[in-house]
């Protein structure tokens, strides 16, 4: 191999760096692998949110940062196919995209020990009721691995790749790259420095602004993909149990009457609660549930995200979202904003007696206020006008104890 200590450093300890490992391991015999994660291992991954669930600002957040990445205190579903979730099937074709899920679902059953996962399947009654609203369910088979199995999923994996030899450090934040004598060398926060040969860059989501300054330094062309802004709504659970109890997670598409741009349901959470999340010092709203019915709430969550695809000359949009959470975050004293339908759509700030007095009981100590302050008239227009879509195939969307959270992206 390679005259550098490692013949590979990845950065980024999330899904995507430890399937690249894996897959160097049982291809390269002997190769010399490091990965490096700007957070935590993942047994000593702890949200110290505590009862009220609010965000204590954490340098590292232990919830979207460390080994396995944000996905790892997750209920465990997992999107078999190429209907959403990304655009691997656009850049690869469906056919080779879904040859490579089916690769990793295949892994993910091996370190799967602690029984068969559910897989959910798709449902045509719904998808019609959908249709017949101007909606469209997307069609896709999920598996639902539980939270507890997709811990101990990612946990097997993980071991299985450090007695495979693989060197694996935490809080190591990469900060630059340089590239010389064949190799690159790469700069951490914490001072080292570590050489290889090769790199992989595999950072996540919250690792887009890293990635965009690398493709800027070593001229890698990049384009503006669709950039999503939104909520995360939260109602009473039996208000969606005619869909959540026939198909694990609806994902639903909405084109706006006002502007045609594409709104997204997704990211659905049965019974689950909101969360804040630690985004490099911004506060965002997300959502989950847990597989323990005695950890389950009266309240389900979803995101509706408003897609937008910026045009040249502007090449900014994570920035751009960004820029948006932060005015969320100013106006919130620093926590995410919430506000009940109701007073959105009647052009009133939500204050703590009327969310005191509202029906939908809120599962994150987020500060009452109005997201319309925040979110552009368009973005804000298409998230309405979804909602209202939306009650017409669960009456009850809409109501006014409906409670947004701003903002998710």
């Amino acid at each position: 191999m390679s005259n550098f200590k490692y013949d590979v450093a990845i950065i980024g300890g999330g899904i995507g760096g430890l399937m690249a490992a894996y897959r160097l391991c049982r291809n390269i015999p002997d190769i010399k692998i490091v990965i490096t994660e700007r957070g935590n291992t993942l047994e000593n991954r702890h949200c110290p949110a505590g009862k009220n669930n609010t965000c204590v600002h954490c340098k590292h957040c232990s919830i979207t940062s460390g080994y396995a990445g944000a996905g790892a205190f997750s209920d465990g579903k997992f999107n078999l196919g190429t209907a959403y979730g990304g655009t691997l099937g656009e850049e690869l074709g469906d056919d080779t995209a879904n040859k490579y899920i089916d690769e990793v679902d295949k892994i993910l059953n091996e370190y799967c020990t602690s029984g068969e996962p559910t897989v959910y399947k798709s449902n045509e009654s719904l998808k019609l009721k959908c249709l017949q609203n101007n909606l469209r369910l997307l069609d896709m088979n999920v598996k639902h691995l539980g939270t507890d199995k997709n811990y101990l999923t990612m946990q097997n994996l993980i071991h299985a790749l450090a007695d495979d030899g693989v060197e694996m450090l935490a809080f190591h934040d990469c900060e630059r790259v340089e590239k010389h004598d064949g190799g690159y060398t790469l700069y951490y926060t914490n001072g080292e420095k570590i050489e290889a040969e090769k790199i992989i860059i595999a950072t996540g989501r919250g690792g887009a602004n890293f990635v965009a300054d690398f493709c800027r330094s070593f001229g890698v062309k990049m384009r503006s993909n669709y950039v999503d802004i939104g909520v995360r709504v939260e109602m009473k659970d039996i208000i969606w149990r005619e869909f959540s109890d026939r198909i694990y997670e609806p994902k639903i598409l909405y084109r706006t009457k006002t502007f045609e741009d594409r709104c997204r349901m997704f990211c659905f959470n049965k019974g689950g609660l909101v969360s804040a999340e630690n985004n490099h010092g911004i506060i965002t709203a997300n959502g989950h549930s847990f597989a323990d019915p005695a950890k389950k709430t009266d309240n389900c969550n979803f995101a509706i995200l408003s897609s937008i695809r910026f045009t040249e000359p502007f090449d900014q949009p994570t920035e751009y979202a960004e820029s948006i959470s932060r005015l969320a975050n100013m106006i919130g004293k620093g926590n995410v904003l919430v506000q009940r339908f109701g007073d959105l759509v009647r052009g009133r700030r939500t204050n703590d007696h009327r969310l005191g007095q509202n029906t939908v009981i809120p599962t994150l100590k987020a500060t009452s206020g109005d997201i319309s302050l925040v979110l552009p008239h368009r973005i804000l227009t298409n998230i309405i006008e979804t909602i209202y879509a939306l009650d017409k195939v669960a009456p009850g969307t809409a109501n006014d104890d409906t409670l947004l959270y701003g903002c998710e992206s």
